[in-house]
């Protein structure tokens, strides 16, 4: 009598890791992109570079041409302030769902329900290759534990969302992760499951996964000392003073980072795109006020304004336009980035970190890169 995988329709096998890396090698521009950013962006958290880090991009990615012209005009951008923030591409793959929808390029690049994971996971990671080599680094949110695997060597920043802040899989996940990772605060504003998730991510951890050759293993880590908080809103807003100060005090309390980014989207612009504007300002004042407690802001960021569904023909999709969250455009991007650079100047709060020292040339892949 079978009792197991009684529901399950197929098993289709995975190429590993180590293939794909094979596949589309690293090369030196992107991997000194990834190491050099993820030394600054230490630096932002440790407050000894008091640039503003920016993590700016689209809700999500769904087509590559759109992605890699995003990608040029960022990077232009990111060149010309970079004197007062130190800008990182939101390059977006997993999409978690309450219900059910479409789950990123990962894991339905065709966007017709077909889930050819393989050609998801071939594609982000030539896309990732392709932005790093522009010397532009990149930030994602880490979902399916199996994927940094194949794609976090060349990630610079990591997010792990509201929803699965709480969880312990991705705990553990980011305490192997070889770089900075900033865990949203719950979905109801509440922050005490962010400072649990940084302890436990700081902390090192065993737990069951993947090595590079694909093998079900026994993942070790060291922990992450490069965990953080993201205020993104819950029940109200929290990107004001009072609620950064509360946030402050709390990760104070346990002896942690007190390293704040805020998101400019979600609960913090009530859903509402154009509001990223608003909140992109007040902590912008905040920061000219004195306060260094806030070290980034996030925006969701796209060619044209709004989004749009899936629906009918994709040949009517719009082009560089979210098919996910409402995105700013990227006239008001440019706008947002280039005030806040002259405000910072002229503030002069904010100066251009130290230069870094060049290492090797070489940088550490740790169990999960």
């Amino acid at each position: 009598m079978k009792t197991y995988d009684i529901r399950i329709e197929a098993f289709n096998p995975l190429f590993s890791p180590e293939d794909l890396k094979d596949e589309f090698p690293i090369s030196t521009k992107a991997g000194e992109t990834v190491q050099k950013s993820r030394e600054e962006i230490q630096r932002i958290l440790k407050k000894e570079d008091k640039r503003l880090l920016a993590i700016v991009g689209p809700c999500s990615i769904h087509d590559e041409a759109a992605a890699l012209d995003y990608a040029a005009r960022l990077n232009r951008l990111r060149e010309e302030v970079s004197e007062t923030l130190m800008v990182v591409m939101r390059v977006y793959f997993e999409k978690p769902r309450t219900t059910v929808g479409w789950k990123g390029l990962i894991n339905d690049p065709h966007l017709n329900g077909t889930h050819d994971m393989m050609a998801g996971i071939r594609k982000a990671r030539k896309l990732l290759l392709d932005i790093n080599e522009m010397g532009l680094p990149i930030g994602t949110e880490m979902l399916d534990p199996f994927t940094p695997q194949y794609i976090a060597g060349l990630v610079s920043w990591a997010a792990i969302g509201a929803r699965t802040t709480e969880s312990q899989v991705h705990r553990e996940m980011a305490s192997g992760l070889s770089m900075p990772v900033g865990f949203k605060n719950c979905t109801d504003g509440g922050l005490t499951n962010a400072v649990n998730a940084m302890i436990a991510a700081g902390s090192s951890q065993s737990f069951l996964g993947i090595d590079p050759s694909g093998k079900a293993s026994i993942v070790m880590t060291t922990g992450n000392p490069y965990a953080h908080v993201v205020l993104r809103g819950g029940m109200r807003p929290n990107y004001d003073s009072v609620s950064i100060r509360q946030a402050v005090d709390q990760l104070n309390a346990k002896g942690l980072c007190d390293a704040i980014v805020v998101d400019c989207s979600h609960a913090n612009s009530l859903k509402k795109f154009e509001n990223q504007a608003i909140v992109w300002q007040d902590v912008i004042n905040q920061k000219m006020d004195g306060n260094d407690s806030v070290v980034g802001l996030m925006l969701e960021s796209n060619i044209h304004e709004g989004n749009q569904k899936i629906a009918g023909d994709l040949e009517d999709l719009a082009y560089g336009v979210s098919i996910t969250d409402a995105c700013i455009s990227w006239e008001t991007t440019e706008n947002l980035l280039k005030t806040a650079h002259e405000q910072l100047l002229q503030n002069g709060l904010v100066q251009k970190g130290a230069q870094l020292q060049k290492g090797n040339g070489r940088y550490s892949v740790s169990a999960m890169a």
